[in-house]
Formats: C-alpha cells, structure tokens, sequence
C-alpha cells in the first residue's frame, strides 16, 4: 500500500470502530480502485459484506482475493474459516484448516481450536477435546491455555448430557 491508503485504511478501521460502516465502506472501495492486490483492504471489505450485510458470497470473495494478493496475511484466513463454520460447510472448513496450518503467519493453536470447535459443533466431543489439547501444546499463552481449559471442560459437560439422553 502507499502512503496514502495506508492512512485511508488506518481512517476506515478507525470509522469501523466507531460504528461509521458506510465511511469505512467508501474509503475500502477508495483503496480497491486505487490498489486492487490490496490485501487488507479486501479482508475489511469482506468483513463488512459478511456482518453487516450478510453477504456470504461477497464476503467470501473477497477474503479469497486477499489471501490471492497476500497468501501470508493472516486475517482473511480467520474471517473465511468463521464464514464456513457459519454456513456449515465443515468439509470445506476442513480443508481450508489444513492450508493453515501450512501458513507460517498463522498461530497454530489458533488452527487446532478451530478444528475443535469444528468437532463440537458436530456433536463430536473426544476430537474436540484431543484439538484443544492439540491447542493448548500449541500455545504459548497462559490466556489462550485457560480458554482452551474451559472449552475441555465445556466439551466434557455436553458429552455427559449426551450420553444421559442417548436414543
């Protein structure tokens, strides 16, 4: 990015933090024209056309072009694997999981709980819990080891519920 759109898009996060989502669109669109391979910017376009829009389709093609214009940026990484938990395409989910763990941008405990909690929408307990296990190696934050702690133990309270209404 040049100066420029770098300062717009510093302008427009800063508009998305106030809530002022039709300025920020204005001055991500600004940047597109201007710079296209823009990755950030096709990232943040993508989050507004997935929250505030519920656009899952442009959402989408834009987190796509950002990984495209920087395969290093982590960010539409996170945001396209929310988009496919949300609409529920775990194969897909899947895969795009596995591409993570290959990015060296990526924190990998990040990855791992992100397979659990792909696990545990699925009803799937025992490998939700091995993948926050997998996290907690994976991670060097005493925060992030607490969360995944509580998140075992969340897992462990529905497996009981599930095995008192099995039928």
């Amino acid at each position: 990015m040049n100066t420029n759109s770098e300062e717009m898009y510093l302008e427009a996060e800063a508009d998305i933090k106030n809530n002022n989502y039709a300025e920020a669109f204005k001055k991500y669109e600004s940047i597109l024209y201007e710079e296209p391979d823009s990755a950030p910017a096709h990232n943040s376009m993508g989050w507004l056309y997935k929250t505030q829009f519920d656009d899952y389709a442009k959402a989408e093609n834009h987190f796509l072009m950002a990984i495209k214009c920087d395969p290093l940026y982590p960010h539409s990484y996170f945001h396209i694997a929310a988009l496919l938990m949300d609409m529920e395409r775990m194969g897909e989910l899947s895969r795009h999981l596995e591409r993570c763990l290959k990015v060296r941008t990526i924190d990998k405990s990040w990855v791992h709980g992100r397979y659990a909690l792909m696990e545990e929408q699925q009803f799937e307990y025992d490998k939700a819990i091995y993948y926050f296990e997998k996290a907690i190696l994976a991670s060097q934050s005493d925060e992030k080891i607490k969360d995944f702690k509580q998140d075992i133990e969340r897992c462990r309270m529905k497996m009981e519920i599930k095995d008192k209404h099995k039928e």
